[in-house]
């Protein structure tokens, strides 16, 4: 398990998903977590009514916390060099790409990273599905879900099961095009 991980959770304001109303994040080395993060952000846009309902994130709850392009000052050096986790990685990779690409961010064109969920329906095919509440509940993490801290947290969780369990994690590895919003298909 030489591997660094940067396993994250996004919670978004509206349903373009282009922005961040908050961030967890958990850096995963030698099979443990080493660093946490959660915070609110300002997405220096709109909520929609179910956003809110959802997250319980309020307009009035970010009013002053840190917008994405101050936070990412932090951010890129947690997650540069490391493999990008994440439960359902191409929601949370997709919304990183459209705040990258909102804010006029240059970083990387591709990032390498693992979903927890595919990675799950592999370890645990006998589940009637292998949503993050779901496998925290077989597996007896601790969820406050649609907390983004809670739920980076639940998915390092996961990812360190997974690998305790033996699954090979090379398998499992994509490359994440930021720029396309894509995966790039193997071998290219």
């Amino acid at each position: 398990m030489r591997e660094r991980f940067a396993v994250f959770d996004v919670e978004t304001p509206n349903s373009a998903n282009d922005r961040m109303s908050a961030i967890g994040l958990c850096l995963v080395e030698e099979g443990e977590i080493v660093r946490e993060l959660y915070t609110l952000v300002d997405p220096e846009t709109r909520f929609d009514p179910f956003n809110i309902h959802l997250t319980g994130i309020t307009p009035q709850a970010v009013r002053g916390k840190p917008t994405f392009p101050v936070l990412w000052e932090l951010l890129r050096p947690m997650l540069e060099g490391r493999v990008l986790v994440a439960h359902n990685a191409a929601f949370d990779l997709g919304v990183l790409s459209k705040c990258l690409g909102a804010y006029c961010i240059d970083w990387t064109d591709r990032v390498p990273y693992a979903c927890t969920c595919t990675m799950g329906r592999a370890c645990y095919p006998e589940l009637e599905n292998h949503r993050l509440n779901t496998m925290c509940d077989k597996l007896g993490l601790a969820l406050d879900h649609h907390n983004a801290g809670s739920d980076s947290r639940a998915c390092a969780g996961l990812l360190l099961d997974y690998l305790r369990r033996g699954l090979p994690l090379e398998r499992y590895l994509r490359q994440y095009d930021l720029r396309s919003r894509r995966t790039i298909p193997r071998g290219r």
